[in-house]
């Protein structure tokens, strides 16, 4: 080998050398890298497990919660004529101010009972099964159905609650007087030496509360959460009775004969005896002051029998005078008479007695059934201007079969 060719190969040696890199003791890079994978395949492992956790966590819940929904719901239920069931946690809510009998019928024409079924003002007929003889009908609330008070008999009367298919339920049963409120959400009825009431939810009486009455008192109506008992049926006077917070006292009212409705203000509208000459008058009562009638008005004479009710807009009333019904204009009773307290009031003839419940639509418009058992309608507009209502007659009616006009709306507002 020349001397050129071995410094070749020893050059050739050494670059070899420079070009691999000699191995270290310690790799910081490679400890770091793998510190780091170490790290992550940990944090991996936690969060599954976390996630497990949680998996079962929220499988448990969702078992418990269908355990909840699969419950079968428990319907509020009372038991008539228990005496240890006297909680009322809260006053149920009620149309402010009305009376039984201020109600709206459902449109422009009126729904009525006759036959065993109720006929609509649409031409519908719903045939109403095991529902006896009524005395009144009104609409649940939220378009459910009907409320029908059966006819008095010699075991009392009847209140059932009739679905959109006719199904009837019992609600009473053997009850000496039953009252509806006007938006169907509450119930009083007499049972015998006591007077209750109760609420009306999903066709269910619920949380019952009974007072003590005097002989012969009797609920007729609800002036907002109270309820309106008139204390004797052969002398004037009533009383209101708060079940939430009292029992039934007899107040100092003495006068009133009948209530017919409620004014937008809460003011009732009602029947009251003149003291000095002894004759019904119509009057304005304040139910905040133990029912003191604040204006009166006696002309014309109206009927003592107590039918009649108030438009919904408190502008009209339909009342039985001494020889057919009437319209009267309650704008004309607000007004202060010249003579004081009391004076002569515009009543306009409307049409033949009134022989049950009426029923007002939303508007101006008046159904009612007459002696022969025909349905009467009528406008204060046409009454005002000279044309009383018209009896209508009606199918299926005969002298064991009444028909019952359908009060209240659809709305059950």
């Amino acid at each position: 080998m020349t001397q050129d060719e071995l410094e070749r190969a020893v050059r050739e040696s050494l670059a070899q050398q420079v070009a691999a890199p000699r191995p270290l003791a310690a790799d910081p890079a490679g400890a770091a890298i793998r510190r780091a994978r170490r790290t992550q395949r940990k944090r991996t492992m936690t969060g599954l497990a976390m996630a497990a956790v949680a998996t079962v966590v929220v499988s448990a819940g969702v078992v418990q919660l269908g355990d909840v929904t699969r419950r079968p719901a428990q319907p509020p239920t009372v038991v008539l004529g228990d005496p240890s069931n006297q909680a009322r946690p809260e006053p149920l809510p009620s149309d402010a101010g009305t009376v039984d009998g201020r109600a709206a019928a459902p449109d422009a024409k009126a729904d009525v009972l006759v036959g065993g079924a109720i006929l609509s003002a649409g031409g519908e007929r719903v045939a109403l099964a095991g529902v006896g003889p009524a005395e009144r009908a009104q609409w649940l609330p939220e378009n459910a159905g009907w409320l029908v008070i059966g006819a008095p008999s010699p075991a009392g009367r009847t209140l059932w609650a009739v679905s959109r298919d006719g199904t009837p339920r019992v609600l009473l049963d053997g009850a000496e007087a039953i009252t509806v409120a006007s938006n169907g959400r509450q119930v009083a009825w007499r049972d015998g030496d006591e007077i209750a009431t109760a609420g009306l939810v999903r066709s269910e009486l619920i949380a019952p509360v009974r007072t003590p009455a005097p002989a012969g008192a009797a609920p007729v109506g609800f002036v907002g959460d109270s309820v309106l008992v008139r204390l004797d049926p052969d002398h004037p006077g009533h009383a209101l009775w708060s079940p939430a917070t009292a029992p039934l006292k007899a107040g100092s009212d003495r006068s009133t004969l009948n209530v017919y409705g409620a004014l937008p203000d809460g003011r009732l509208v009602g029947q009251v005896l003149d003291k000095a000459s002894g004759r019904p008058c119509l009057g304005l009562i304040d139910p905040s002051r133990s029912l003191a009638p604040l204006q009166t008005a006696c002309d014309p004479t109206f009927s003592r029998d107590g039918l009649g009710a108030v438009s919904p807009d408190g502008r009209w009333l339909l009342v039985n005078g001494e020889a057919g019904a009437l319209l009267v204009d309650l704008a004309q009773l607000g007004v202060a008479r010249p003579s004081g307290s009391e004076g002569p009031l515009t009543a306009l003839p409307a049409g033949p007695p009134l022989t049950g419940a009426v029923a007002w639509n939303p508007v101006d418009e008046a159904a009612y059934i007459d002696e022969s058992g025909s349905l009467v309608r009528l406008t204060a507009e046409r009454v005002q201007a000279g044309s009383a209502g018209v009896p209508a007659a009606l199918p299926g009616v005969d002298a064991s079969n009444r028909p019952v006009v359908v009060t209240g709306s659809v709305g059950g507002t």
